[in-house]
């Protein structure tokens, strides 16, 4: 029996709403791709301004003490008075600035010309990883060269606190770093272990200065 032309009219729409189903879910699981990536370039761009602090803080220690003769006591009132000015924040703490000092003299360089060369700059990898990294490829390997391995590998595979010291431990740059010399150098994905623990990482938090009473699960969330 042939069909009526409102049956016809039926399929149609019925043949649309499905075409448009399909374009939507498309449309949505793109813009959703496009928002995760702007966060982890949100989260990427912080942190680097969290390791771009602690190597002016380094810094700042380093000439005072070399041009004004300032001692270890100055770093002890200086880090006293900023836990005084921003109370609760962790990457303030006396320990800690002790290693912004110190990751400034593993990895400062005397520029040609100051005021055309951003020395920071210099550092590449290492203003792409937490600061809670760095601090592991501080006190758990041994040179410059190693470090600088080790932070591009973590780039590379994404890994998190407990890799990146466990393939320390196993000392793979020893077994195969010194025969890799390229890498083709990514941000993570927005749901890799990496991206999650820059967000989490307690200094990383700590510099965000989120209002009183924001608990860090509700971020995470």
């Amino acid at each position: 029996m042939p069909k009526s032309n409102s049956t016809k009219k039926a399929l149609v729409k019925s043949d649309q709403d499905i075409v448009s189903t399909k374009e939507y879910a498309s449309t949505l699981a793109d813009l959703k791709k496009s928002i995760r990536e702007c966060q982890l370039r949100a989260i990427t761009a912080a942190n680097k301004e969290l390791v771009r602090l602690y190597w002016t803080i380094g810094k700042t220690i380093v000439e005072k003490q070399e041009g004004s003769g300032w001692g270890a006591k100055f770093i002890e009132k200086l880090a006293k008075d900023l836990q005084n000015e921003f109370p609760g924040v962790e990457g303030f703490s006396r320990r800690n600035v002790f290693r912004m000092r110190a990751f400034y003299l593993e990895y400062k360089v005397v520029p040609p010309v100051a005021a055309q060369f951003d020395e920071f700059e210099h550092l590449g990898v290492l203003a792409q990883i937490p600061w809670s990294h760095n601090i592991i490829l501080m006190e758990k390997t041994d040179s410059v060269e190693q470090r600088l391995w080790y932070a591009t590998k973590t780039i590379e595979n994404k890994w998190g606190k407990r890799a990146l010291e466990d393939w320390i431990e196993r000392d793979i740059y020893s077994r195969q770093g010194k025969a890799v010399t390229n890498f083709s150098l990514r941000l993570p994905e927005p749901q890799s272990t990496l991206a999650k623990e820059t967000l989490c990482d307690p200094y990383f938090f700590d510099f965000l200065n989120l209002p009183p009473g924001y608990l860090e699960k509700e971020l995470e969330d």
